[in-house]
């Protein structure tokens, strides 16, 4: 049990889910240990388990931890979502309430004019003014 923090402690300053995997192993052997399993049943459970977690255990958990949150965030987060137009948005000024607030908005695209009510797309926030795009 000692083997198994010892390298569980190391695993949190490498990161690199070797030690981790070695230390369930250990904790298996220590499992068998306290039931009574000879030194040699002990390393053979160590061996096989410290062999399956690598192999099976470490590739789904590196994967989950490689992805990252997928989760958008702050200003990021808004970038997609729907607004309605509040004021009649154009090149120069315009108001929409996007996710719950009032937005200043402007128009992607200099020459549309969306009218109040419409349901426009967020493409990008400049500042505090979201830059809106009304389907034609």
């Amino acid at each position: 049990m000692i083997v198994a923090g010892v390298l569980a402690i190391t695993e949190v300053l490498s990161l690199d889910l070797v030690l981790i995997m070695c230390a369930g192993a250990a904790g298996a052997a220590a499992l068998a240990a306290g039931l009574g399993a000879s030194v040699a049943v002990q390393i053979v459970v160590f061996g096989a388990s410290a062999l399956g977690l690598l192999l099976g255990a470490r590739p789904a958990a590196r994967r989950h931890l490689e992805r990252g949150p997928d989760v958008r965030t702050g200003i990021e987060g808004l970038v997609g979502r729907p607004a309605v137009v509040l004021e009649t948005v154009d090149h120069d000024h315009g108001l929409v309430k996007l996710h719950g607030e009032t937005w200043t908005a402007r128009a992607y695209d200099p020459t549309q004019v969306l009218d109040v009510g419409r349901t426009v797309n967020v493409m990008e926030i400049k500042g505090a003014t979201a830059l809106v795009w009304g389907e034609p």
